[in-house]
């Protein structure tokens, strides 16, 4: 049972873990792969409404995705992408990535094989990893200006999508802590929590919603 302080607390860092951008015409448009197949469909929404002329897939498996996505998640996004319009020939498949480092790195690589001249990206994740994200590709890839995009919905909403409310909140405090934890380690550059988020986390902490959080 989730208390009403624990949803607040979570309300509290979704709406934190979203960079709140507006999507705007950039180089490209790069899709982080996960089991969230709603990825795609930002990013072909994206590119219908004439945002980006190219879009990258990254992505390999993981435990949670090998059964859902065998032929790799970055190859699913480009499926789903292709069904929904997309031409095939305006999408790259980067399928080696298995953190949000490589997709990263990788997407940069291969569009660099590719001779894409990239000043902007639109960077589309899950909703609660816009952040993390963002925080991300500014730390390994400084010189573009990266504009972050996520489907477009409500805490209650997504949770309704996944069908599991606690596995939802141990992936926002997950989330959270990676902001924290990260930077130390060069993975990320560090991001400023405001006092009610970190309590919120705190307190999520203390409730026992830690099942995604990385070893300190």
């Amino acid at each position: 049972m989730i208390s009403s302080q624990e949803w607040e607390d979570a309300e509290l860092l979704w709406d934190f873990q979203q960079m709140h951008h507006e999507p705007r015409q950039c180089s490209v448009g790069i899709g982080l792969g996960s089991h969230d197949l709603g990825v795609a469909d930002v990013a072909a929404d994206l590119y219908k409404r004439g945002l980006v002329p190219l879009l990258v897939f990254s992505g390999a498996t993981s435990r949670t995705t090998q059964e859902r996505m065998p032929r790799g998640e970055a190859e699913h996004y480009r499926e789903r992408a292709v069904e929904l319009g997309v031409p095939a020939e305006v999408i790259l498949v980067e399928p080696n990535a298995r953190n949000t480092g490589e997709n990263i790195r990788f997407s940069r690589q291969l569009l660099e094989r590719e001779g894409v001249d990239v000043s902007s990206v639109l960077l589309v994740s899950k909703p609660y990893e816009e952040r993390r994200a963002h925080a991300t590709a500014r730390k390994l890839w400084p010189d573009v200006e990266i504009v972050s995009a996520s489907a477009s919905m409500t805490l209650a909403e997504y949770v309704d999508s996944i069908g599991d409310r606690r596995l939802v909140l141990d992936m926002l405090v997950g989330a959270q802590q990676r902001l924290l934890v990260y930077p130390e380690r060069g993975f990320m550059v560090s991001q400023r929590i405001p006092g009610p988020v970190a309590a919120a986390y705190e307190r999520l902490c203390d409730a026992g919603f830690t099942s995604r959080v990385v070893p300190t």
